[in-house]
């Protein structure tokens, strides 16, 4: 499970994420923000999916991820173009990115709950037919059962290609204590 080998990179950055930043200034971190994300993003550039799929997790922040693909042969649909899958792999997995660095996930891996999409669409607006697309996610709404984010995915010129938004359930595990 994804969440289960993300622990692993999370564990010696155990310390809450409880200053969050705005999403005009989502790269000032503390140091232990600091320290956790440069973990995350080494784990992401490892972990073999994403490897096989060429996503690079660009940058991250509680609530906060830009994540890209280059356009590879095998990643092309029947007509050439960046796969609708793909990109809506891509949003998912750039909202997930983006609840690592929370309060919420936290909570969730400290109770050895899960965490996981309940609903993902997506709105295609123009092919890609070659360079990068790129997503930026954002944590929209983060209740305790709860969580709603929003995609925008841009290609090389700027121009969105796909929006994208998701709903994520979280469960804690046994023994959780709830926060008010």
């Amino acid at each position: 499970m994804v969440f289960a080998n993300l622990d692993r990179a999370r564990r010696s950055g155990r310390t809450l994420m409880s200053d969050r930043q705005s999403d005009s200034d989502h790269t000032a971190e503390p140091p232990a923000a600091s320290e956790l994300k440069r973990k995350l993003l080494a784990f992401a550039r490892d972990f073999p999916f994403f490897r096989h799929m060429g996503f690079d997790v660009e940058d991250m922040a509680p609530g906060y991820a830009r994540v890209s693909v280059e356009l590879t042969d095998h990643l092309r649909n029947p007509n050439g173009q960046l796969h609708g899958g793909v990109i809506a792999t891509l949003v998912d997995m750039s909202i997930t990115q983006a609840m690592l660095m929370t309060d919420t996930y936290e909570r969730v891996r400290e109770t050895r709950g899960i965490m996981t999409n309940i609903d993902l669409r997506m709105k295609y607006l123009r092919a890609v037919g070659a360079g990068r697309a790129t997503v930026e996610s954002r944590i929209v709404h983060e209740g305790r059962r709860v969580v709603h984010a929003a995609s925008t995915v841009t290609d090389d010129r700027g121009k969105t290609v796909a929006l994208g938004d998701a709903t994520l359930m979280i469960v804690q595990g046994e023994g959780t204590k709830t926060r008010t």
